[in-house]
């Protein structure tokens, strides 16, 4: 029996969750939502746009005329830095607590009309050092524990501006999914000795069916346990826990995977391929529950290997989407292509952008 061809289970020991994987399902007849598809052409600079250079944003706030990258406290925050310390437990089923925080925007280029993929490297490295550089200076403040560095691109994944651009969000406690992951992370240290995604990673490069690309110091792949049709993690070869331990040649070669994975989703469907795109390392502060907060930090270092998650919605065509409804909702989560077929795709494709190419 090959379990490829039949519904099974997968496993994902980063979460500890399980998915449900239908290959047999692809070979049904797709009646679902369908749209036309659009590709706009977008100008250099839109003096409608409030993150283009010079224009203004909420509340009569003007942009420097920046040629660069442009970073700004985010105008609509959904946490403030200070916030009163207020909780609520109602004997445990009506409980609340006061959250800090911090937003920002960062802009990656004063081109209106460009993504990731299609800025040049070196310009996809600065960017990099610049996340570097918030990871830093908001993890440092004493009330954040925890600093999320995101992107999400296209209207469908809830971009309300195409101007490229990525936010920040920093938070005084460990959010629920990296906190999930951090569990997981410590437990596999204590079981086995070593670091999860490390020991992932070099079965991953050893069995070669699902990964993409790789370079000398990341490799892209269509993780075993994947849920969105395209989905994928960007890991480093090397233990790396964070991305402020990045050297300069990973800076470089991390600039490079981004650049080529973008470029691949783009040429999948031929369209600016939408996704929410973030990265999950280690806190920037010891558990509080630790009673040796220096031993707690050291083992964060050993059990957290830094990755980048894409969960793009796109199934089978630039306006055909995956919904996560019924069963995925109430169950748990399904898929129907294999992470290995859709890793196939990936593969294939050209990394040369489809709007840069010659007939």
């Amino acid at each position: 029996m090959h379990i490829a061809d039949y519904p099974h289970r997968r496993y994902n020991p980063l979460a500890g969750e399980w998915v449900l994987v239908s290959p047999h399902r692809t070979k049904r007849p797709w009646q679902g939502q369908v749209e036309k598809p659009t590709v706009d052409a977008l100008p250099a600079y839109d003096p409608t746009c409030y993150l283009c250079p010079g224009n203004e944003r909420a509340g009569g706030v003007k942009n420097p005329a920046y040629d660069g990258i442009f970073t700004f406290v985010n105008d609509f925050s959904a946490l403030l830095p200070e916030v009163p310390e207020e909780t609520i437990d109602e004997g445990g089923l009506f409980k609340a607590e006061t959250e800090k925080g911090w937003c920002e925007v960062i802009c990656f280029s004063p081109r209106h009309d460009l993504t990731l993929p299609r800025m040049e490297r070196g310009a996809i490295e600065a960017v990099v050092r610049m996340w570097e550089e918030k990871y830093t200076t908001i993890g440092n403040s004493p009330d954040i524990s925890y600093v999320q560095i995101f992107e999400n691109r296209g209207a469908v994944m809830g971009s309300s501006n195409p101007h490229p651009h990525g936010q920040i969000w920093a938070t005084q406690r460990v959010p629920d999914l990296p906190a999930k992951e951090d569990r997981q992370q410590r437990a596999y240290l204590a079981d086995h000795g070593h670091c999860l995604l490390c020991d992932y990673t070099a079965q991953e490069l050893k069995k070669e069916e699902r990964i993409i690309f790789q370079n000398d110091s990341f490799v892209a792949l269509v993780p075993f346990w994947a849920v969105w049709p395209f989905e994928v993690m960007i890991l480093p070869k090397q233990h790396i826990s964070s991305i402020d331990q990045f050297t300069a040649p990973q800076r470089a070669d991390f600039a490079d995977a981004l650049k080529r994975m973008g470029t691949r989703f783009d040429n999948l469907f031929l369209t600016s391929f939408p996704y929410s795109m973030g990265f999950h390392q280690k806190p920037t502060k010891a558990s509080p529950e630790a009673r040796d907060p220096e031993r707690d930090r050291l083992l964060q270092n050993e059990a957290w290997h830094f990755h980048v998650h894409y969960f793009p919605p796109l199934l089978r065509s630039a306006s055909v989407k995956k919904f996560m409804v019924g069963f995925e909702l109430m169950a748990m989560p399904q898929r129907d292509i294999t992470a290995e077929s859709a890793a196939q795709r990936l593969r294939e494709l050209s990394e040369i952008h489809f709007t840069e190419r010659t007939v």
